[in-house]
């Protein structure tokens, strides 16, 4: 019994602490239980993001420039957050109780909010700005929200693959794909039944409505705290880095002695990549774990670098293509589309693409008896290269589009909404590799120490391409203005120059792409 307690480091244990039995510990059942919460959370993240606008406008009276940017901000908060909620995760704290921690917290966020707009003596009166007290009520509440986002998308998908054999490569595959599927149903919910009741019955509705399904998202993810297994976290990655990179740096006019070269060269892919960190080996302030480590890390950087243009071009999606349909032909049947819901039709996309791609994978497995010659061609870089090859034609198709629309336009024709479905059809199945296929890579090739961290990088990089985005709009005003013709200036979109900005796109990704196949070629 005593040897049972014993969970030497790097392995999982249970909730007693005892080291975890794979026949009760662990497995699809657990890995599914994260799957079903990412579905109700990501919908109550995505069906407030949208109530957001509406409740800034109405409510607390700010104008649709400042709503506009407080949505902008907070989502781009709650991104860039993954990655101090990794950082928790593998320094401190396990997998579960960050996300329980950053759930609750996300939870007491959205419950100030509804508060606040239950109570009239939270809200300004009308036409007035709100008061400090109402504004720090305000941005406490949603920043809450933004931390707990941070924290829960961080530990969420690797807390899921944790349960799964790691030996097995295909399940862990598989997993992520199914993640990623989840984080599009709840969007799917988000885009269609959270906007009919925000329309039909309020946006207090939606409030009241994400507090219950939070709960029960984080009511059901407790439950299965017997059945998981856990990783007990490492201490700080970030001091073990800096300590690596102030050893190599101090030791850097030094020679290693032979018996210091064996140590980190017995690892052939160790040998060329970013060999002057191997003088951190000199003396015994650093361990060969720690040089490895670090570099590990740095080698997802360039990858991760490399996915940025691709959610560039993925925001696009959520501007100027709905700007596009708002003035194009959306009847269908005597139905009217509504503009908000533009937005299901990439999500459909990659819903159908999911079990479709695992459906194909699973059949060429079986057809050629898992050779390890078919298991490469599914690998996440080349699923990512693809991805992003998929993003640059879809901005040119995106560009031809235009062309199409701005012409018929001219001649008094309204052309059909659908045809934008190419560029949709073309970034949903891009999105649908690329992230996936990110979660995977970052996931599988981390140190097990840095796994959260390391898996938040795939949403980081969703938050910079959205940054990006509007610097691009910014830049591409300021020169196309001094040049006398403003690419994207006005109200009216057939008098700009929409396919342009998408051929700029278009060849920025493929430049992108050159760069990103030069990093995975060196990996």
């Amino acid at each position: 019994m005593a040897e049972e307690m014993v969970v030497e480091y790097g392995e999982f244990e249970d909730w007693r602490g005892s080291k975890a039995d794979p026949g009760r510990h662990g497995g699809v059942t657990a890995a599914c239980i994260a799957c079903v919460v990412e579905v109700l959370e990501n919908m109550v993240f995505l069906s407030n993001a949208t109530n957001f606008v509406a409740y800034f406008l109405k409510s607390m009276h700010y104008s649709a420039a400042e709503s506009a940017n407080m949505v902008t901000n907070f989502m781009g908060t709650s991104f860039l957050l993954t990655i101090f909620g990794g950082f928790v995760s593998d320094s401190f704290l396990t997998r579960f109780k960050t996300f329980i921690i950053f759930c609750t917290l996300e939870l007491l966020g959205l419950i100030l909010l509804t508060i606040q707009a239950q109570n009239s003596r939270l809200l300004p009166v009308l036409n007035s700005k709100p008061s400090k007290t109402q504004e720090a009520i305000l941005y406490t509440g949603l920043y809450a929200i933004a931390a707990g986002v941070g924290g829960v998308k961080a530990a969420l998908p690797a807390h899921g693959a944790d349960q799964l054999n790691h030996n097995n490569q295909c399940l862990i595959s598989s997993f992520f794909n199914w993640f990623f599927f989840s984080l599009c149903f709840g969007g799917l919910i988000a885009s269609t039944v959270m906007i009919w009741i925000e329309e039909n019955l309020g946006w207090n509705w939606s409030f009241k409505i994400s507090v219950v399904t939070l709960s029960a998202a984080l009511c059901i993810f407790t439950m299965g705290f017997p059945i998981y297994r856990y990783k007990r976290p490492g201490g700080s990655p970030l001091t073990r880095i800096y300590k690596v990179f102030a050893s190599a740096i101090g030791n850097r006019k030094m020679s290693p002695p032979e018996a210091e070269n064996t140590r980190i060269y017995t690892e052939k892919r160790n040998q060329d990549k970013l060999r002057f960190l191997n003088k951190a080996l000199i003396g015994d302030s650093v361990t060969v774990v720690e040089v490895k480590e670090t570099k590990t890390f740095l080698g997802l950087l360039p990858i991760f670098a490399s996915t940025i243009m691709m959610n560039c071009c993925l925001a696009q999606l959520m501007t100027f293509s709905v700007q596009q349909g708002n003035i194009m032909d959306r009847s269908l049947n005597n139905f009217n589309i509504p503009t908000q819901s533009l937005s299901v039709f990439p999500l459909f996309i990659m819903l159908a693409s999911i079990p479709l791609y695992e459906y194909f994978t699973r059949m060429l497995r079986l057809k050629n008896n898992n050779r390890p010659g078919m298991l490469n061609m599914f690998q996440p870089l080349r699923r990512i290269g693809l991805g992003l090859a998929l993003a640059s034609g879809s901005m040119a198709a995106a560009a031809i589009v235009e062309i199409k629309r701005r012409n018929a336009a001219n001649n008094g024709a309204i052309l059909s909404v659908f045809w934008l479905g190419w560029q949709y059809l073309l970034l949903g199945i891009s999105d649908m590799l690329t992230l996936g296929g990110m979660l995977e890579f970052f996931y599988s090739e981390a140190p097990d120490s840095m796994r959260s961290m390391s898996t938040a990088l795939s949403w980081c990089s969703t938050s910079m391409g959205y940054f990006i985005s509007s610097v691009l709009v910014t830049v591409c005003n300021s020169v196309s203005r001094h040049l006398g013709n403003e690419w994207l200036g006005g109200r009216d979109l057939n008098r700009t120059r929409l396919d342009l900005f998408y051929t700029l796109l278009c060849i920025l990704n493929f430049i992108n792409l050159l760069n990103y196949i030069f990093w995975a070629k060196r990996y």
